[in-house]
Parts: structure tokens; C-alpha cells; sequence
């Protein structure tokens, strides 16, 4: 027999953050994490599909080393990590560790002011573990490369990284918007995808590469016809 239909759920709209976010009240009790697997779906961003999830990207939107639930979009370099690309980098004698940040949904916000220091990105939730922060710290001390994989994993780095060095366990919300021109203190190289113009996550690009170098790389990625975005190509930048 088919399954019962679901329910409606009706919100209760209860007021506005200072960011211009509604809170909301379910009629339905229960914890979030449930009410959010039952009438959820995967927060595709706009541009793909006009942001309307198929049942694949419950899988494809989704890094296969992703564990804890809270951010509003994939880190998206990390989708290009299968486990062929880990056993690959095993066999080359390079380690990895694993970090979390919550990405919220100030990643889709664009850059709407002319002066790029003004603009601000929304606070997001991340940790890194000891074990994380022991790893790195021990990749440095031997003179390796720390290569991020992904915007997301410079932003949480960047902000442990103020904390002092060499790295120590670290939870909470970062407010760090990194923009031309930036002093990286822990990441050495950076995977990440092609982004939308005027985003937060270009600045930090720039930031890293240089403006004139992220200029050039993005136009050779338009004469070869990469793939952009979200389930688009990545670059490694060194």
C-alpha cells in the first residue's frame, strides 16, 4: 500500500534577525533535524535548476565525507573528492584531516557595495578538532603545503588561525570576511570551483590569487568551456 501523504506544516512567522532572516514556529513539535527531513529538500542553489532538488541530488549535493548536519550548501571543492581521489593522494604520502563549518546562507548573498571592505559575511558555526589542529600544525613543523579544499575551509582555518599559532582546538562563530588585500597565515594552496561574479566566496579567490591571476585564470576557463559553479570544475591554486 502507498504511504500515508504527509502532513502540511504551517509556520508561524515571529520576527526578523538583524540580518533580515524570519523566525519561525512549526505548528508540529518535534526536533528540528526530523521536521527538516520530513518537509526539507536540498537547498540547491538558484542557479541550478532554478534551485528545484531532484532525488540524485540528495546524493550529488553532498560531500561522501560529510558527518554532521547544519550547513544550508555543500562545500562544493569537496564533491570532486571521491574515494579513488583518496586512495590516489594515500598512495602519494599526502594526509588530510577533517574540519566542519556550518555554511549559512549568507553564501548566496552578493556583494552590493562598491568598496569591497565594507561588505560583511554572515557569521556560520564551525569547529576544529585537536586531532585536526595537531595534524596541520605537524604538516607545517615538517615544511608541507596546507591545501584547502574549499572557501569554507580557508574561512574557518583563517579564523582559528587568528587565534594564535601554532593551531589549538577551536568551536564557535566566525564573522571573518576575507578580501584583497589578506594575510593568510595557515593555508598554502586552495581547491575550489569556479565562482558567480560579485560573490563573497570570489573575494576570498582574489584575495588569495591576486586579482590580475584570478582575471586570467577565469578567462581561460571561459575560451576552454569549464564547467562553472556549484557541480562545475575546480582549480588548484598554488
Amino acid at each position: 500500500t502507498p504511504a500515508p501523504p504527509v502532513p502540511p506544516l504551517r509556520l508561524c512567522l515571529i520576527g526578523k534577525t538583524s540580518t533580515g532572516r524570519w523566525l519561525a514556529q512549526p505548528s508540529e513539535p518535534g526536533p528540528l533535524t526530523e521536521l527538516l527531513a520530513r518537509y526539507g529538500r536540498v537547498p540547491l542553489p538558484p542557479y541550478i535548476r532554478k534551485g528545484r532538488a531532484g532525488p540524485s541530488d540528495y546524493e550529488r549535493y553532498q560531500t561522501i565525507y560529510a558527518a554532521r548536519a547544519g550547513a544550508v550548501a555543500a562545500p562544493t571543492a569537496g564533491l570532486h573528492f571521491t574515494p579513488a581521489v583518496f586512495e590516489a593522494l594515500r598512495q602519494r604520502g599526502i594526509d588530510w584531516t577533517f574540519l566542519t563549518l556550518h555554511v549559512g546562507p549568507g553564501t548566496f548573498q552578493p556583494v552590493k557595495v562598491e568598496n569591497v571592505a565594507e561588505h560583511q559575511v554572515e557569521s556560520e558555526w564551525g569547529e576544529l578538532s585537536a586531532a585536526a589542529a595537531e595534524a596541520i600544525n605537524a604538516c607545517k613543523a615538517r615544511g608541507r603545503r596546507v591545501v584547502a579544499v574549499g572557501t569554507t575551509s580557508v574561512r574557518l582555518l583563517e579564523t582559528v588561525g587568528r587565534k594564535g599559532l601554532p593551531l589549538t582546538a577551536w568551536s564557535g562563530t566566525t564573522d571573518l570576511t576575507i578580501c584583497p588585500p589578506f594575510d593568510f597565515r595557515v593555508v598554502d594552496a586552495l581547491v575550489t570551483n569556479f565562482h558567480l561574479p560579485r560573490s563573497s566566496l570570489l573575494l576570498l579567490v582574489a584575495a588569495f590569487t591576486g586579482m590580475e591571476s584570478m582575471r586570467r585564470a577565469y578567462q581561460i576557463a571561459v575560451e576552454r568551456e569549464y564547467r562553472f559553479y556549484s557541480y562545475g570544475d575546480a582549480m588548484l591554486i598554488l
